[in-house]
This record gives structure tokens, C-alpha cells and sequence, in this order.
């Protein structure tokens, strides 16, 4: 008779497994992928390393689903964010504002995410992602086009034009949180961001 794990056993490796993921997410938002390796991560979360291997292939695959996890709850709040209450251009500039603010307050990570050079199964995560955002802040301008708050354009184009803005936009502000240099203007980097999108789709002056 085939082996059937019990519930038990399954709650067990779910357990594991989450473990892993936290003591991978800890790695990474303290020293980027680059730091993340399966010995730390075993160690960190109380498992031998071979352990590791029965929950994820690789160290790649185990980095990919750190960087799933994570980008997934950032995505969320961009989600909510945009499509929450007010009018288009008061949820960009809120948009704007969460996703800078998260980032600044972990820079680590947030480079990660966005910028660090990355094993091939990340940066295909990343493009997949990058879509999702680009998606989000579609659903926003369409909704500003329609209502007149925003210039007629192509919202499809302008949306995937908007995600690279705002990311490139934190990228040197992030290095600079991680390296010996004096601390950004937060507050003025993220005035800047949400002025320049403004422009970017037209807003009227009243936004």
C-alpha cells in the first residue's frame, strides 16, 4: 500500500517550510540574495542543511520563492492602494507614496526586489510582477482617462511607463540607504516621484 502522509505531517512540512521561507526572507532583507545561502538559512531556521533540499530544489528555487513572496505582499498594497477610495489622482500620488515609503524603510530588501543582480528563475519573477504592478495602475489611469482627470493616451503603455519610472526613480536612493552615504529626503524624493507622474498622464492642475 502507497504511503499517505497524515494531516500531522503535512502541517509538520507546511511548518518547515514557512520557517525556511522566514530565515531566507531575514537573509535577504539584511544583505540581499547575495546573502542568502543554504547554510545560514538552515541554520537560521533551526534545520539541517539537507533538510532544505526536501523543500526546495535549489538555492535558486528557494531565492524565487522568497522573492514571489515577497514582491506578492507589495503588490497587494499597490493594489489596494490604487483602487482604493478617492479621485485617480489623489490614489496616485498615495501609490506613490506607499511604495517609496515601504521601500525606504527597508532599502535592503527593497533592492533586492527591484535591482539586484539575480539568478536567471528571479528575474523572471521579476518581469511577471512587473506586469502585475503595470497592471494595477492600469485599472487607475483608465479609470482617470474616463472621468477627464487625466489626458486621453494609450493607458496600457503609460501604466508599464509608470512602473519603470517609480522603480528606477528609488533605485540610487536605495544604494545610497545601504552604502556610507548621507540620508535621502525621504519626504522630498517622494514629492518629486509623485510630481513627475502627475505630469506624466496629464493631470489637471486641481489633482
Amino acid at each position: 500500500m502507497a504511503y499517505r502522509p497524515t494531516e500531522k505531517t503535512l502541517a509538520r512540512k507546511a511548518e518547515l517550510r514557512h520557517r525556511l521561507i522566514e530565515a531566507a526572507l531575514h537573509h535577504v532583507s539584511n544583505g540581499g540574495f547575495g546573502a542568502l545561502t543554504i547554510v545560514a538559512v538552515a541554520s537560521h531556521a533551526g534545520i539541517a542543511t539537507g533538510a532544505v533540499y526536501k523543500h526546495f530544489d535549489s538555492k535558486a528555487d528557494l531565492c524565487a520563492e522568497v522573492f514571489r513572496i515577497a514582491t506578492e505582499r507589495e503588490v497587494a498594497i499597490v493594489r489596494e492602494t490604487a483602487l482604493g477610495l478617492g479621485t485617480p489622482g489623489q490614489r496616485l500620488q498615495r501609490t506613490v507614496q506607499a511604495f517609496a515609503e515601504r521601500a525606504l524603510r527597508n532599502p535592503r530588501l527593497a533592492f533586492a526586489l527591484i535591482a539586484e543582480p539575480v539568478d536567471p528563475l528571479i528575474d523572471e519573477q521579476r518581469l511577471r510582477y512587473r506586469q502585475a504592478y503595470a497592471d494595477v495602475f492600469f485599472e487607475l489611469l483608465q479609470h482617470g482617462i474616463d472621468t477627464g482627470e487625466f489626458a486621453d493616451q494609450t493607458a496600457r503603455v503609460s501604466a508599464a511607463a509608470l512602473v519603470g519610472v517609480i522603480a528606477e526613480s528609488m533605485v540610487g536612493p536605495l544604494i545610497w540607504a545601504t552604502a556610507d552615504q548621507p540620508a535621502q529626503d525621504g519626504a522630498a524624493l517622494i514629492a518629486a516621484i509623485q510630481a513627475f507622474c502627475l505630469r506624466a498622464v496629464g493631470a489637471k492642475a486641481s489633482v
